[in-house]
């Protein structure tokens, strides 16, 4: 087993037991929105980027929004019930609440957050095509899962998610 396939074993693991099925399309190291469009054709679904954040108090997020969505932390803290601003949780915080590396933060990694550290945040624009397209917890895969089921995979690793309208 390679060093990828040792780090995404876990989570496919996870989804089998499920029952759920996921379709993974191998690729070059992706570490930004616009590598991934230019390498990935039509590959159908939601495209997704995800903000790693935490406010003042040090609550954290994972949100995961539609490729093309535009921020805004001002009105999104509001919409999440952060104290205070938003920023970018660093590295080093991301590694060890969420075990990814930068370029790699996916909705998968709360597989890697069992005591519930961070909180679960979906844009509804990520559910509303059929398939979601994530990173496998490395950056050189997609992982692509019915929308359901990814609903179902978070629930299952204690992550409901806040589904919200973005501002």
């Amino acid at each position: 087993m390679n060093e990828l396939e040792t780090i995404e074993a876990p989570l496919l693991a996870r989804l089998a037991a499920l029952g759920i099925s996921v379709e993974i399309h191998r690729h070059p190291p992706l570490h930004t929105v616009s590598e991934s469009q230019a390498l990935r054709g039509d590959m159908p679904g939601a495209h997704i980027k995800n903000l790693f954040l935490r406010d003042k108090k040090r609550n954290k997020w994972l949100v995961t929004v539609p490729e093309d969505a535009a921020i805004d932390l001002k009105a999104l803290r509001h919409v999440i019930g952060a104290t205070g601003n938003l920023s970018f949780g660093n590295s080093e915080l991301l590694v060890e609440c969420l075990g990814v590396e930068p370029g790699s933060v996916t909705p998968f990694a709360v597989i890697n957050d069992p005591d519930g550290a961070v909180t679960m945040v979906l844009a509804r624009g990520v559910l509303a095509p059929g398939l979601v397209n994530a990173h496998p917890l490395h950056n050189q895969a997609t992982a692509a899962i019915a929308n359901g089921d990814l609903l179902r995979f978070l629930e299952d690793c204690g992550h409901p998610p806040q589904i919200i309208d973005l501002p």
